[in-house]
């Protein structure tokens, strides 16, 4: 079975409120198709890094956030993950004011998840990043997970059916 590493914004958008903004109501509609039909195939994790995270903001969201990870195991972060993590600041691939996004792919690669779940695409799944972490991570013997959204992890479009 393959492996996922929950984002921080998955169980933001799965627990959060009807957007009005048509793309992230997408968004949220395409984790909660991928959470209730699709996340069976996997073998989910998350880290501390996704928890803490999650607990930020108003009580009651974060109450929400954290139950939807309460059954979900929790990667390590240990000391490789960190001096990944801090490797890939200190080239400039993610701002160290976001660092939290560099211990997410540390953490995924370290533990060699398969997949990095997530709908940050300014810092993650930002395909002018992934080159770059793909070099840096190969520095360390390590492999970049493939980062992707719910949408193309579901991975079944319907194309069949409009032809």
């Amino acid at each position: 079975m393959q492996s996922v590493y929950l984002e921080t914004t998955i169980p933001s958008y799965y627990t959060g409120r009807r957007p009005r903004d048509l793309v992230l109501a997408a968004r949220q509609e395409l984790t909660i198709e991928w959470w209730e039909v699709h996340r069976s195939r996997y073998e989910l994790f998350a880290s501390q890094v996704v928890l803490d995270e999650t607990r930020r903001g108003d009580p009651q969201a974060a109450a929400k956030r954290e139950e939807f990870l309460s059954d979900i195991p929790l990667l390590d972060i240990s000391e490789r993950v960190i001096e990944i993590a801090e490797d890939i600041l200190a080239a400039g691939i993610i701002p160290v004011k976001v660092a939290d996004d560099a211990y997410h792919i540390a953490c995924a690669a370290v533990h060699r998840i398969d997949f990095l779940l997530t709908w940050n695409c300014t810092h993650i799944a930002n395909p002018h990043n992934r080159r770059q972490l793909r070099e840096r991570l190969s520095r360390h013997d390590l492999e970049i997970p493939v980062i992707c959204t719910p949408e193309e992890l579901i991975g079944d479009y319907g194309y069949d059916d409009i032809t």
